[in-house]
């Protein structure tokens, strides 16, 4: 194929990378920097290699992020400066939980779930309020309870990690390790995953739909809490690994991209069945429902299959073995499968509409069994996980 002169020209005249980063952008990345480098000074005589490693890999992707994403800056700055403020707060003693005041009622890893949990169900309401009245205030607030929910999320989860060092120097690990915890970073990440979308869209009409799904996983939280899940233990022997701290964090950008993507689903389906009513007309358009839906599966199936990757060389290391067709490892499997053939049939047959929409919340179905119902109905090498 044959390149004009004006394609060239207008090749050559195309920004290059480092002219397209902005004195902010490089802001940002000094901060993140020197963010990196207080946390080594202070926390790294504690932290082996990989651990090492993973902050500083962690520290350069929130940088891309934050270059690509101009929103998720401030959100990364204030749990940030929230996180250490709380661990400053605790200092020595896991009894200025009970003491200080800003930890009891706001910061401590339960205050911090609670208030998460507590936003996630008005932010819902308040969108479906936007929706349903046409309420664009009500929207406005649900996209910023979103954003707070999310935040105090993540500082839970940032104070819940110092926490279990103070509980007992050998429970301390990264909350990432039972249902309990990651239920709540499902929680952050699929919120965070939808925020990204509405501003990408300029549309806050879906978020009813996608914090449906947030809220029935608060509320499990809720009820898992009374269970003792959150109790802080410590780790069985096959999760003392730092293949955990990205294994885990992967599989759940997967997971949240693909309740998000089957909520969406639903959404489509309901303006593709009644397209005159009032409130249906206020949802996107079916075809910008679909693009998101689209985009949200092709993330997920790329992290999950990294995440997949990824449990195969912990698996090796851990039990001997790659792959042993543990009842976990089955289901992962036929989750991967799902998304690849949705993947494969819209990429090569143009499949789109309502049948995908439906195959997408089937998929959410599949996806739930992997993840929850394995641990409730069957046993094997991933016992460790039951409820």
């Amino acid at each position: 194929m044959s390149v004009t002169k004006d394609q060239m020209f207008d090749e050559l005249q195309r920004p290059t990378l480092l002219s397209r980063i902005s004195p902010k952008d490089w802001a940002w990345f000094a901060l993140l920097a020197a963010s990196v480098i207080t946390v080594l000074w202070l926390y790294g005589a504690s932290m082996d290699a990989y651990e090492i490693g993973i902050l500083i890999g962690t520290g350069l992707l929130t940088a891309f992020v934050g270059w690509y994403w101009k929103s998720s800056v401030i959100y990364s700055v204030c749990v940030g400066l929230f996180s250490l403020f709380s661990i400053w707060l605790y200092g020595d003693s896991l009894a200025a939980g009970e003491q200080n005041f800003f930890l009891k009622f706001l910061l401590s890893s339960q205050s911090a779930f609670a208030w998460m949990g507590a936003l996630f169900f008005i932010a819902t309401a308040a969108y479906f309020l936007g929706l349903i009245a046409n309420y664009d205030f009500a929207s406005n607030v649900a996209s910023k309870l979103t954003w707070i929910a999310s935040g105090f999320g993540f500082v839970g989860l940032m104070v819940r990690w110092r926490e279990s060092y103070l509980y007992n120097p050998e429970y301390g690990h990264i909350p990432v390790s039972n249902l309990y915890e990651v239920f709540i970073l499902f929680c952050i990440i699929t919120g965070l995953m939808y925020l990204y979308y509405e501003g990408r869209y300029k549309n806050r009409n879906m978020g009813g739909f996608v914090l449906l799904v947030i809220s029935a996983a608060v509320g499990f939280i809720f009820w898992y809490e009374t269970k003792g899940a959150a109790d802080i233990k410590p780790l069985v022997p096959a999760l003392q690994s730092y293949w955990m701290k990205i294994h885990v964090p992967a599989n759940f950008v997967g997971y949240g991209a693909f309740a998000m993507s089957a909520m969406l689903g639903i959404a489509y389906i309901i303006k593709d069945r009644n397209p005159g009513g009032k409130i249906v007309s206020r949802l996107p358009a079916l075809e910008v429902i679909d693009d998101v839906m689209y985009k949200a599966i092709a993330l997920g199936f790329a992290f999950f299959t990294i995440a997949t990757i990824l449990g195969a060389m912990w698996a090796a290391e851990a039990w001997g073995g790659y792959w042993s067709w543990d009842p976990k490892e089955t289901w992962a499997l036929i989750v991967w499968l799902n998304y690849a053939a949705w993947l494969h049939m819209r990429l090569t047959k143009g499949w789109r509409g309502t049948p995908m929409a439906w195959w997408s919340f089937i998929g959410l179905l599949i996806t739930l069994f992997a993840f929850l119902g394995v641990n409730m109905f069957l046993s094997g090498l991933h016992s460790y996980g039951e409820l």
